[in-house]
């Protein structure tokens, strides 16, 4: 399928998905992240998610990562420009939903991208080759263009791959895992 159409497909599975799924499924995708071996980096960067948009609540994985004491970095999108700016997440972090009901930091520490070592990345769909389907702005793949090469990029995802999708970019960065509630994908 090509990006358009799965892009209609899972948002039409989000959208059946109770609450009570949506928790379920989020602390499954949750328990499975402890088993990625990613746990000797500082700098952690997870999207808040979009209530509206029923995505993997990241709530979970944010606890795990304050357990272990990681760096946690949280980004704020700009439309004028098609970018994101990147901040540490700390107790004094203001939390602010923006237009388009995405809740981001208000102000605080910026994070530059090649400080960032694992990136958790929003996704509608991904396939067996570590391609992913997102809202179709590019934030995601702009940003990761400019992390490290050796970044880490994890997608969350409530489904199981698709096989392929099939009009992919040059400039669409491609996954390194992708995690569900029942399995981890490696790319």
């Amino acid at each position: 399928m090509n990006k358009s159409q799965l892009r209609k497909t899972y948002k039409a599975l989000r959208n059946k998905l109770s609450t009570n799924q949506i928790h379920d499924l989020s602390v499954s995708v949750a328990n499975q992240v402890l088993k990625l071996p990613i746990w000797t980096y500082d700098f952690y960067h997870i999207f808040l998610s979009i209530e509206e948009h029923k995505e993997v609540n990241t709530e979970y994985i944010m606890s795990i990562l304050s357990g272990k004491d990681k760096h946690i970095v949280v980004p704020k999108s700009d439309f004028k420009t098609g970018s994101m700016s990147h901040y540490l997440l700390t107790d004094n972090t203001p939390i602010k939903k923006n237009n388009y009901n995405i809740p981001e930091p208000v102000n605080g520490i910026e994070i530059e991208p090649n400080k960032i070592d694992v990136v958790f990345v929003p996704l509608l769909a991904f396939d067996e080759t570590g391609n992913r389907v997102g809202y179709g702005k590019g934030f995601y793949d702009r940003f990761l263009a400019d992390c490290k090469p050796e970044t880490i990029k994890i997608g969350l995802s409530f489904f199981e791959a698709e096989t392929k999708i099939t009009d992919v970019f040059e400039s669409d960065v491609t996954l390194d895992f992708c995690v569900t509630p029942e399995k981890i994908y490696k790319f």
